[in-house]
């Protein structure tokens, strides 16, 4: 058997790509997700990978999810933390509820996740932690106070965690996604995508296999030397 990988937000749009990706490097791939049964199905039958129901918003959730996995499949040596949402208004109009939700899943998600399988991957001495940070948290974005923070908050979480895991073979890294062409960004009115690509040297949105190949290369058997560190994957559209 290969490594167990969880992917949250696993089964659509860029996480589908790495849990597509990481089946292929001969990974044991469980792709997490928080509601849309109907598209995990279907994701599941397409690709035969294990998928699992969990809000990473809730502790006592990802805790129970995490140990059915270890117990079905051994415990969870690669984690992509890569399932978020949005919520965007600019601050003058945000409500508390837009902030707090963004913020539970895209940042206290990662710790929940994170924590849930830090001690096995300790007893182990080997794990690969991957955050799906963004563009938009090097930089920052109008409207977008609330996940601008979080992805932010990620890359700080990324850097402080792996000096933790250096010295029982865990690494932990980020990944910093530019625009890619997700449903999220083809959501987006098409005079201001057309601004967007204007803005991106190479000319064009990304692929998710464009981010899931980055998630390929730190989650390595071979990769240990490489530890809190951010790839960057946009195009060149910030050179952070």
């Amino acid at each position: 058997m290969g490594r167990v990988a969880l992917v949250t937000g696993g089964t659509r749009g860029i996480g589908a790509a790495i849990s597509r990706n990481l089946r292929d490097a001969g990974r044991d791939v469980v792709a997490a997700y928080a509601g849309n049964v109907h598209a995990a199905k279907e994701f599941e039958d397409i690709t035969g990978i294990k998928t699992v129901k969990v809000d990473v918003s809730d502790f006592d959730q990802v805790q129970d999810a995490v140990a059915k996995i270890k117990a079905e499949m051994g415990p969870v040596e690669i984690l992509v933390n890569n399932a978020g949402i949005t919520r965007d208004g600019t601050m003058h109009r945000m409500t508390f509820e837009q902030w707090k939700e963004v913020i539970d899943t895209n940042l206290s998600g990662v710790f929940n996740c994170s924590r849930a399988v830090i001690e096995d991957m300790r007893d182990l001495n080997f794990g690969r932690i991957v955050n799906i940070g963004s563009i938009n948290g090097q930089a920052g974005q109008y409207g977008q106070v609330n996940y601008a923070a979080t992805k932010s908050g990620i890359h700080g979480f990324t850097k402080a965690l792996a000096q933790e895991g250096a010295g029982k073979g865990i690494t932990v890294n980020a990944i910093a996604p530019g625009y890619v062409d997700t449903d999220m960004v083809r959501a987006v009115p098409p005079d201001v995508l057309e601004k967007i690509i204007a803005r991106i040297p190479v000319g064009r949105l990304g692929q998710a296999d464009d981010i899931a190949r980055g998630v390929l290369f730190l989650t390595a058997d071979n990769a240990g030397f490489i530890t809190g560190s951010t790839l960057s994957i946009n195009g060149g559209q910030h050179m952070y």
